[in-house]
């Protein structure tokens, strides 16, 4: 079990929706991220390189039917990261 610490940068709202759709698979799509969270690109896109920078996300480059497409994964910082906000929110809840 995460150590519960409650982090700021992954508690706004946006952030902490790509955390947990993000944390629910391998990889997910840039594309398939903004659909399902339905949000602007250059929203989803400012949210990204903040996690990005902080080191919870990774963005690889995939190729797919001649295409090239961006696709996001948790770090191990992040995972850790994201389910310890999800303990300090249980404690805070309970």
């Amino acid at each position: 079990m995460p150590e519960p610490v409650f982090d700021e940068l992954i508690h706004a709202p946006q952030r902490l929706r790509i955390c947990a759709v993000v944390a629910a698979a391998s990889s997910v799509e840039f594309s398939e991220l903004q659909s399902r969270l339905d949000i602007s690109k250059s929203a989803l896109s400012k949210h990204v390189s903040q996690l990005v920078e902080a080191g919870y996300l990774r963005e690889s480059k995939i190729s797919r039917v001649g295409r090239s497409r961006l696709s996001l994964s948790l770090t191990s910082v992040g995972r850790r990261a994201y389910f310890g906000h999800l303990e300090a929110l249980k404690q805070i809840t309970g």
